[in-house]
């Protein structure tokens, strides 16, 4: 990669090929398979790698899309079940290659889910794990209070949350719960993954959170408060992990951080128990502490940065969603009827009762509650069950009107988009669980088809995945390592119709369609970032597919 810093000639320039769009993982034998045209023709065929035709037929006209301001063409190929390499051809256009096969996903989850120990902290990556991108030990020094400066704490370990070099205990708690949530509802698939990660003796899977449980545990104080961040003052400039030498600080203490790791600690405890019992009593124990001091400490503690730092924020404007995943989670680990008074006290307050992100955890709150194996209050049971319900129900009217089949509405382009895609499926996923509506396998397939490609740019927005794909996220260690391609497994943040940084205002001409507001660049921070939390969801949805 270019290491001139945001040179001027950057990737944003690269168009893609193709003129038809399709999930360049490819499909399943007996899966739905839609290409997307977006212009107006009659036919198409779908050839293999010699160009022999296997299939052909009709396109349908699925109308203008608002999204994308395309007029769009679908070409469905459903009925070609043979396994293999193809592509779809309609008038002068053709599309990207993909596979045919039982397997078509593996490649894809495992990129997604190795990712997560390209990201550690703490520690160097050898080049037996790590291949090409292997470096040095980074941010083990002791870390000041920042209201303290003459307290040193130890706070080493964990993943660095995003593109910066910042851990974050909100963003890792709700990253680390997607992947618990994955491997508890689809544990098959994890337990024949091998990644390829120091750690053995349990799926690695749990190895891998484990780094990032033991870090949040560091980030409890003596009373059971849970710290907010551990960061440098200023982001780091675009250096190596081991480079960042600047001093780390650890923010103060607030209530969203707290329930956030009494929740993640009690939904871990329960997991971990068979492969780790030790390991588990100290998650155990961490988790009371901190659901002890919410009790003892009802008042809302949010967080802001201070004046002399710019990291990430991560405030929130409540914390009732928090309290009431923490209090959720601790009833399904412990039976402790106190816990289910706290939980269903919670639900007075106005909240998401699906909402899967750092900012609200409503559903992972209801989703612990569902999952449970203790006796549960059947109008609070039901409650959240229509919740998932209605919203599966609404996001399918959403997609069946959406030229690229997917529910997200030309507002939802924000920053991370693909993160709100991805939640989107894991609602669909859910659903598929709780009520075995098998229609929602169709829906949360969709989503993944568009992540990897099946979209008005033709893209795949994670590193490593599709014939064309992002290559360039706004990620330090991928900048500053001088290797033209890119850590696999990274998912980018994806469109964003805000146009929320210098460069994506400079280089995407305004009334762009938000669909289309994306540039594979380093420099665009809010199209083109990664985070943990973008991951992990995109983590859960191909467990759940590879787990079919």
């Amino acid at each position: 990669m270019n290491r001139k810093y945001f040179d001027k000639t950057p990737s944003y320039s690269r168009k893609t090929p193709f003129g038809i769009f399709v999930d360049q993982a490819g499909y399943y034998p007996d899966s739905r398979k839609m290409a997307y045209i977006p212009l107006e023709c009659d036919d198409f065929e779908v050839t293999d790698i010699n160009g022999s035709v296997r299939f052909s037929g009709k396109t349908v006209h699925a109308g203008y899309d608002e999204a994308s301001g395309d007029d769009v063409w679908t070409a469905d190929f459903s009925g070609l079940t043979e396994t293999g390499t193809f592509c779809v051809r309609a008038g002068n256009k053709t599309s990207a290659m993909f596979h045919i096969g039982e397997y078509v996903y593996n490649d894809v989850f495992d990129k997604t889910m190795k990712a997560f120990y390209y990201l550690r902290c703490g520690c160097g990556l050898d080049e037996r794990c790590a291949g090409v991108w292997h470096h040095g030990k980074c941010h083990t020094a002791p870390a000041r209070l920042w209201e303290n400066r003459d307290a040193v704490l130890d706070v080493s370990g964990g993943w660095h949350d995003a593109g910066d070099y910042g851990r974050y205990v909100t963003a890792g708690a709700c990253a680390a719960a997607h992947l618990l949530y994955a491997f508890r509802l689809f544990p098959e698939v994890f337990e024949k993954q091998k990644l390829g990660i120091p750690e053995t003796g349990c799926p690695d899977i749990l190895s891998e959170v484990r780094y990032e449980l033991e870090w949040l545990m560091k980030m409890q104080d003596s009373e059971g408060g849970v710290y907010h961040k551990a960061t440098t003052a200023l982001h780091a400039p675009f250096v190596m992990p081991e480079e960042d030498t600047s001093e780390m600080y650890v923010f103060p203490v607030s209530s969203m951080a707290t329930a956030d790791l009494a929740a993640i600690c009690a939904l871990a405890s329960g997991i971990y128990e068979p492969y780790d019992k030790a390991f588990s009593e100290k998650l155990f124990k961490a988790a009371g502490k901190s659901a002890d001091w919410l009790e003892r400490h009802p008042e809302f503690i949010g967080f802001s940065n201070p004046e002399g730092c710019n990291t990430g924020g991560y405030g929130e404007r409540d914390d009732h969603s928090n309290r009431f995943w923490a209090y959720s989670e601790m009833y399904a680990l412990t039976g402790d009827l106190r816990y289910h008074g706290l939980l269903v006290s919670a639900l007075n307050e106005d909240f998401p009762l699906t909402a899967l992100g750092y900012g609200e955890v409503g559903g992972l709150g209801a989703l612990a509650y569902l999952l449970c194996k203790q006796a549960k209050d059947v109008q609070v049971e039901n409650r959240f069950m229509n919740r998932f319900r209605l919203h599966a129900d609404e996001m399918k009217k959403t997609a069946d009107n959406c030229g690229y089949g997917v529910a997200m509405k030309p507002d939802e382009y924000q920053w991370g988009s693909n993160m709100g895609l991805m939640k989107k499926a894991m609602i669909f996923a859910i659903n598929d669980v709780l009520f075995d509506d098998r229609s929602c396998r169709e829906y949360a397939a969709r989503h993944l088809d568009c992540l990897l490609g099946a979209n008005p740019l033709g893209i795949s927005y994670i590193t490593g995945a599709g014939e064309f794909r992002c290559n360039y996220p706004h990620l330090r260690p991928a900048y500053a390592d001088g290797i033209e391609e890119c850590i696999p497994g990274m998912v980018a943040g994806g469109p964003n119709g805000g146009l929320s940084d210098p460069f994506a205002r400079q280089v995407i001409p305004e009334g762009t369609p938000p669909m289309k507001c994306y540039a594979d660049d380093t420099a665009s921070y809010s199209l083109n970032e990664i985070t943990i939390y973008w991951n992990s969801p995109t983590v859960f949805v191909l467990a759940y597919m590879c787990g079919k």
